[in-house]
């Protein structure tokens, strides 16, 4: 075997991209060796964990780089043998998706280009969660690099409503590779459960502890948009986001009734409170037509988004505009239900969504609750 023709194969096998990490094999040092004896290609590849999930997919992948390879040698065969990496192998691997750095935040970088925003709301059942979910698959369709980190330790429901129960992350040691569906990259607490039905009982200073891991232990890769679901209330996690990750945003879910409203203002009070950037307001659960007879219906009352809009423009003394008003429909909790998010089925309910997306894309002039880099 000539270096040349090593050389070669090493270069075709760098097109051969890992599914879950997405950087080239050969970077992460999954090629262990290189044989070439009369017509037969022979190489070894090292996974980062046994039993890896995607052995397969990278089988093919190797197969169909080298194709091309193979077509040059007269009755040109392909033997993969597979092994499993050493601890400082996979060491290795973590620092080289970390960038070489230890453990650590990415978000919370100064370097960061990633808009991370929390969804937030004063109470339960008002949708925050299908709100997250249908905003991050309307984006990745959109072409943005997005995640979702669920962030409500107790009720998390992220797992159903993106089509991935019962998946768990890949895990290299201390560092896991988030669950992938619909082109959008999932963390959630229910993932780490023995059982999805086992509760989570933390206290305060333990939950600090738990978001924080889920930030910094994941590889998320290179993303345009984290969306956060937050816990509702006003409570540990949505003090701890803002001191985490200074930089990040909220976005305040509500429905239209007035109660509701009101309990949602004090999401985006502590988001004032803490100095994080409080985006707009999303109605959800707005008007829609009967589907019978076409006459509007407010099941859940009208004018809460505009309200809560109105109190947060005067808390913040800048205007916190009402974005949009989602429409209560049938077929968005059936979609959630089945995980299947209704922004890939109705194009009027993603038109919306990609109207939220291109109102919280444009970064406003106003540095009112921005953290200035100035000393004094």
């Amino acid at each position: 075997m000539t270096i040349e023709a090593q050389n070669q194969i090493r270069q075709a096998l760098s097109k051969v991209i890992d599914p879950e990490l997405h950087k080239p094999i050969t970077e992460l040092g999954m090629v262990e060796t290189i044989e070439i004896t009369n017509n037969l290609i022979k190489i070894r590849i090292l996974l980062t964990i046994s039993g890896c999930p995607l052995k397969d997919k990278i089988q093919q992948d190797i197969q169909a780089a080298l194709q091309a390879e193979l077509n040059k040698l007269p009755g040109g065969k392909l033997e993969i043998e597979f092994g499993v990496m050493s601890q400082a192998q996979r060491d290795n691997v973590k620092k080289i998706i970390r960038g070489g750095r230890e453990k650590f935040i990415p978000f919370a970088q100064p370097d960061s280009l990633t808009r991370v925003i929390g969804i937030a709301s004063g109470k339960g059942g008002v949708g925050k969660s299908s709100i997250t979910v249908n905003l991050a698959v309307s984006a990745a369709k959109a072409g943005f690099k997005v995640g979702i980190l669920d962030a409500d330790v107790y009720g998390h429901s992220i797992p159903r409503l993106m089509g991935v129960l019962d998946q768990r992350p890949t895990a290299i040691d201390q560092t896991f590779i988030p669950v992938e569906n619909f082109g959008v990259k999932v963390v959630s607490m229910e993932m780490f459960k023995p059982e999805r039905s086992d509760p989570v009982a933390y206290r305060g200073p333990l939950l600090h502890r738990v978001l924080e891991q889920l930030l910094s232990d994941a590889y998320w890769g290179d993303l345009d948009l984290l969306l956060i679901d937050l816990p509702p209330g006003t409570g540990d996690i949505a003090i701890s986001l803002g001191q985490l990750i200074p930089a990040s945003e909220i976005l305040v879910v509500t429905t239209p009734q007035i109660a509701a409203a009101e309990v949602a203002e004090r999401a985006g009070r502590v988001a004032h409170q803490i100095k994080q950037h409080i985006l707009g307001v999303v109605e959800n659960m707005s008007d829609a037509p009967c589907p019978k007879c076409g006459e509007t219906i407010n099941l859940f009352g009208s004018g809460g988004g505009a309200e809560t809009a109105k109190r947060l423009s005067d808390l913040v003394g800048a205007n916190v505009p009402l974005i949009a008003k989602v429409p209560f429909t049938v077929a968005l909790r059936t979609g959630g239900d089945n995980g299947e998010p209704i922004v890939l089925v109705d194009e009027k309910i993603n038109q919306i969504f990609k109207d939220i997306l291109n109102q919280i894309s444009i970064r406003p002039k106003s540095l009112v609750g921005v953290k200035l880099g100035l000393a004094t």
